[in-house]
């Protein structure tokens, strides 16, 4: 009963959204999730030490439920794949906001790279387009990149597949970051 709840709960979430469309390179970089998945993962397991892979399989662990994100999370990158291999770094702040029916503003409040973004469903799937910027605030919002995409700022796009995989813990999962790495993954616990 509760698969096909969430069916129905999808299905009407894909029609409701007032988020800002994806832009065209990210629509190309979420059709590579696999790929990109797939290269980062093996390239993380050959090359991570042990306590890093531990940190990436736990957060890859578990099917995604229907979400129910919002209020303030503890989160945690690890990049895959790329320059490093495998990198885990420390715990942030982050806060997710319920904005209509089936979207929610994300936030990375800590750290000196921040996030800020929306959540909602794109065919099927709860799907994170945002910035990511230093300092206190974007530089641009995430729909000025969809008209200049060679913009040059310290706000770069963000797009993201999220998955809560139990009341208390979620993910982000950024196939071919801009950046060092193929493969992101914010892991976010309370």
């Amino acid at each position: 009963m509760r698969s096909a709840s969430f069916v129905v709960f999808c299905l009407w979430a894909t029609s409701v959204s007032a988020a800002p469309e994806i832009i065209a390179g990210d629509l190309d970089r979420l059709a590579r999730y696999d790929e990109a998945a797939g290269r980062a993962i093996l390239d993380a397991l050959a090359r991570g030490d042990a306590e890093d892979v531990d940190a990436l399989s736990a957060a890859l662990a578990d099917r995604p439920l229907a979400p129910e994100p919002a209020g303030d999370w503890r989160c945690r990158t690890i990049k895959a794949g790329g320059r490093t291999g495998l990198a885990v770094f420390a715990q942030f702040d982050c806060r997710i906001t319920l904005i209509g029916p089936t979207e929610w503003r994300f936030e990375k409040l800590t750290g000196s790279e921040r996030s800020l973004g929306t959540i909602a469903f794109h065919e099927g799937q709860a799907i994170y387009r945002g910035v990511g910027f230093s300092g206190d605030a974007p530089a641009l919002p995430y729909e000025a990149f969809d008209t200049d995409p060679n913009l040059t700022s310290d706000t770069i796009p963000q797009i993201a597949v999220f998955e809560q995989t139990g009341p208390d813990e979620a993910r982000l999962t950024f196939p071919y970051p801009n950046g060092d790495s193929a493969f992101d993954v914010l892991h976010l616990t309370r």
